[in-house]
């Protein structure tokens, strides 16, 4: 199964980078202009339970949260969408007093089985790549403005 990962230190307290994500706009904030999403429906933030229904380009995404652990990590899963897998694992960790390492943890498997992973699930790392450069980018303009 590919797996992507991607990390980036923000020089911020755990508690603020988190606080972050669980802002009521933090993946309106986080999600690229290309390709086009848009946010059809969002309930119950990023504890277990929460869920997302996105419009990315012609397919639906239904994304469910299934783990939280405060200022450590949280996780969530497509349920309907245009992969196979996708589980999201996003970690933090404190590096010293004043910054947080944020990791990205993606596994994932495109459609058509275990022969088109092995030929293909290559092909996802580089749009993966750009849109956690993004998201990290943004996350540290944001959290490191005080």
């Amino acid at each position: 199964m590919p797996i992507f990962e991607k990390s980036v230190v923000i020089q911020a307290p755990i508690e603020d980078v988190f606080a972050f994500h669980e802002r009521e706009d933090a993946l309106a904030l986080l999600t690229p202009s290309f390709p086009p999403v848009k946010v059809v429906s969002k309930s119950g933030g990023i504890l277990p339970g929460g869920r997302v229904e996105l419009r990315v380009g012609p397919f639906r995404w239904l994304a469910v949260h299934t783990e939280y652990e405060k200022n450590r990590l949280f996780v969530d899963e497509q349920r309907e969408g245009p992969m196979a897998l996708w589980v999201h694992q996003h970690r933090f960790e404190p590096v010293g007093a004043e910054a947080t390492r944020l990791t990205d943890r993606v596994e994932y498997r495109l459609p058509g089985g275990g022969l088109v992973n092995a030929l293909f699930g290559w092909t996802a790392k580089p749009g993966l790549s750009r849109m956690f450069a993004h998201r990290h980018r943004v996350t540290r303009e944001l959290c490191e403005r005080r």
